[in-house]
């Protein structure tokens, strides 16, 4: 799973407010505060994983191009093998 520039760059963004997030609700879990704690550890996670799986309407355009030159232009990986 490689990723671009800019998924790297949103990926770090993304994470740099997860972790605090996933840090404080390993707190509460700890803590005994298990509903608190499971909330805030789920939305650390999707914080991370929705912006890698859900499709927003400002990324059609770039998966539209993507097929469109997939398909024209062969992946060097592939001819090589």
């Amino acid at each position: 799973m490689r990723l671009g520039l800019l998924e790297t760059v949103g990926l770090a963004a993304s994470l740099v407010f997860a972790i605090p997030l996933g840090i404080y609700a390993a707190e509460r879990l700890l803590g005994g505060e298990t509903l608190i704690g499971g909330a805030f550890l789920a939305v650390a996670v999707l914080m991370v994983l929705l912006p890698k799986y859900l499709t927003t309407p400002g990324d059609l355009p770039g998966k539209v191009a993507e097929r469109a030159v997939g398909g024209v232009v062969a992946d060097p990986e592939d001819e090589e093998k």
